[in-house]
């Protein structure tokens, strides 16, 4: 099962979170088609195509026309995102004034990415700020065709793909429970069996399709995984409890901008500005990058930030891409490790290829891959190659008086990243060097052979009393956590990442 897993996480990690989602939401519009050919939807397909073709050709233009007015790159692969929801949200219909309703919502959907935003950064899932304010009209509302049960075949292995991608698995277990609990007493309540009670809510109410391609938006989530879960349980109450106050009305596009506009208030207002001033190498395949924030940052140590990397010629895997902070917060600079072998996406070469002085933007910072607050609990940290670029960061932010056991594995001596840093945190550094080389002086050598549970239980006998972290590569990370476990560690966190 771990092999099996590692080679998903491998395979899923080729794509990014946007690719991803653009991919599935694409399919599930196709397979929507068939399904009208087949019978099992009834809208008619000449109607289905122009309302695809309206959305996804108003949302893209509009989303051009305004970047070009506020003088920003546009994100394009955001906007054929938000024209495929919009598709799945409003009714396809040759009905002029539903038409122009949905046209409406595709451009207000564009607008409120630079409307509705502070500091550069969006506060309100897009395509939910369109169809809301698109209702407000009486133009159109929002119907959420996509919930309905011949579309459940391709949506829930859909869904379960983008929520295990972007690991918001348990954030969705608590809002389809959340919800659907409510729902069910709901139902139970007007007669109907539990067997009924149970499957409206997840076969004909959008509980699936929100919580997969619309409450699980990056940018509009806070940064920890409990403001998450906390998050997911409040929406899930306002998306599932009928009101109706005359002017508005219980809805899910309404539920998801509440729950945005808390979520803006947990995590870092607004994007944060860079200034690129240079970079060093860290081994013959990696560099560190750094870069002076506009403003104050707010991460803490072992967290990520996704920059966003404007260039021409995309490979198609798109412009924003997850690093992990390897400066301590409250740094002047803000430094990512970043791995350099070949072949680089285009995102990848337009980092490299940045210049001192050149500006880029920060759209998230995010991540639970913390050390624990008290610092009397003693620590081992295993590193992967690249994967030691957030143990970075926990070490110049620790104390010397926390106990830290770091295991660093690498091809040989010179893929060892930042040893004056290691060698500065005073923590006890043991190197397991593939090709039998020695290591520095100050770490202890592991020798070449692999770390299974033995190996590990020797280097760090009193391993089942630390908190454990490993980072690297997913097949990585699967075998050493594998390994850990067999040691005995009881506490086991890990940060994998495939490269890009």
């Amino acid at each position: 099962m771990n092999a099996v897993k590692s080679r998903l996480d491998t395979w899923l990690g080729r794509f990014t979170m946007y690719r991803l989602v653009l991919w599935v939401l694409g399919i599930l519009a196709a397979y929507s088609l068939v399904l009208n050919a087949l019978g099992w939807l009834t809208f008619g397909i000449p109607q289905m195509l122009v309302h695809l073709a309206v959305c996804l050709g108003v949302t893209y233009a509009s989303n051009r026309l305004l970047a070009l007015l506020f003088r920003t790159t546009p994100h394009s692969e955001s906007s054929l995102i938000t024209g495929l929801l919009l598709y799945f949200l409003f009714w396809p219909t040759f009905a002029p004034t539903d038409m122009a309703g949905v046209a409406l919502a595709c451009v207000l959907a564009s607008a409120s990415k630079y409307a509705l935003a502070f500091r550069g950064r969006h506060i309100f899932n897009p395509a939910a700020a369109g169809a809301f304010l698109t209702g407000l009209t009486g133009l159109n509302i929002a119907t959420w065709w996509a919930a309905t049960p011949a579309m459940l075949w391709l949506l829930v292995p859909g869904v379960l793909a983008v929520l295990y991608r972007t690991r918001k698995m348990a954030m969705a277990t608590v809002f389809t429970v959340v919800s659907t609990g409510i729902i069910f007493v709901e139902l139970m309540g007007r007669g109907m069996t539990a067997g009924q009670s149970l499957w409206q809510p997840l076969a004909q109410r959008p509980v699936l399709f929100f919580v997969g391609f619309m409450l699980s938006e990056p940018l509009t989530l806070p940064p920890r995984r409990w403001q998450q879960l906390a998050l997911a349980a409040l929406v899930g109450v306002v998306f599932a409890v009928p009101y109706n106050f005359g002017f508005v009305a219980n809805s899910p596009e309404l539920a998801l901008l509440l729950g945005n506009l808390l979520a803006f208030f947990l995590g870092q207002r607004g994007a944060v500005h860079l200034t690129y001033k240079g970079s060093r190498p860290l081994t013959p395949g990696s560099r560190e990058f750094r870069f002076e924030p506009d403003r104050p940052v707010r991460f803490a140590a072992g967290q990520y930030m996704e920059l966003n990397l404007p260039h021409r010629k995309s490979d198609g895997k798109g412009r924003r891409r997850v690093f992990s902070i390897t400066s301590a917060p409250g740094a002047p600079e803000v430094t990512f490790g970043v791995g350099t072998t070949g072949p680089l996406s285009s995102a990848k070469q337009a980092l490299c290829a940045l210049q001192p002085g050149d500006k880029v933007s920060a759209t998230s910072v995010g991540g639970d891959f913390l050390l624990p607050n008290d610092a009397g609990r003693p620590v081992l940290l295993i590193a992967a190659g690249i994967g030691i670029t957030p143990f970075l960061s926990h070490l110049a932010a620790s104390g010397p008086g926390r106990d830290v056991v770091v295991l660093y594995l690498a091809k040989g001596r010179d893929e060892l990243a930042s040893c004056d840093a290691l060698e500065a945190s005073r923590a006890r550094v043991i190197a397991r060097l593939a090709d039998g080389s020695t290591p520095p002086a100050f770490m202890h050598d592991a020798g070449p052979s692999r770390i299974d549970g033995t190996r590990l239980k020797e280097l760090v006998p009193d391993v089942s009393g630390r908190d454990v972290y490993i980072s690297g590569s997913p097949a990585s990370v699967e075998s050493l956590r594998a390994a850990a476990r067999s040691a005995g560690a009881r506490r086991v966190h890990i940060d994998s990442f495939a490269g890009y």
